[in-house]
């Protein structure tokens, strides 16, 4: 997977550097689009190693709509640095000001959402309807079908992944005073014992 701490880098699912130029974006992914297909076709693949490539293909086609248009990956790279700065401005503040902490987690929890809804299904998807990644990946509504769902599922998995490292108040375990349970239940038995 190309995740960093779970919000994708679809610069690293196309090994680019930071100052990436559109020509870039086109020649990397005609390339690795290129090779996946022809390991796709000289497999003998079953439905988790098919679903596995469908999330690879459906990435590259998603980083390459994102990033080759300018516009649209700024946009997509101030969007993921406002979720990891948010994340990190949570963090900051969950153990100083818990009033602030939960007002800052509700927002992040939304803001994650959004980020990991678009960036991660629906853009993803809008990339398969595109004329220049269906000629080269050969995406077709078949795969849109299977797609949809495992999109769906992969967001859910990364999405319960951040949240099993994000700062939650610990739940301090129950004191159990187990003689004084014992007594208690004694008194209880005792008592229903008499009537």
């Amino acid at each position: 997977m190309t995740e960093e701490s779970g919000y994708i880098d679809y610069r690293t699912v196309l090994e680019l550097p930071d100052n990436y130029k559109p020509a870039d974006v086109i020649r990397t992914y005609k390339k690795k689009m290129k090779r996946l297909v022809i390991e796709i076709n000289d497999k003998k693949i079953d439905r988790e190693q098919e679903e596995q490539y469908l999330l690879l293909m459906a990435q590259l086609n998603a980083a390459f709509y994102i990033l080759r248009d300018r516009q649209r990956g700024e946009a997509y790279l101030q969007e993921r640095d406002a979720v990891i700065a948010l994340e990190q401005e949570w963090r900051a503040v969950a153990e100083d000001d818990p009033a602030q902490s939960d007002t800052l987690r509700r927002r992040y929890d939304q803001v994650l959402r959004n980020f990991l809804a678009k960036y991660m299904e629906e853009l993803v998807l809008e990339a398969g309807r595109d004329p220049d990644c269906m000629e080269h990946s050969g995406w077709d509504a078949a795969h849109e079908r299977l797609a949809d769902r495992v999109l769906r599922q992969h967001r859910q998995q990364c999405y319960h992944g951040i949240h099993e490292r994000l700062p939650y108040y610990e739940i301090t375990p129950p004191v159990i005073d187990w003689e004084e349970r014992a007594v208690f239940v004694d008194h209880v038995i005792e008592e229903g014992a008499a009537k």
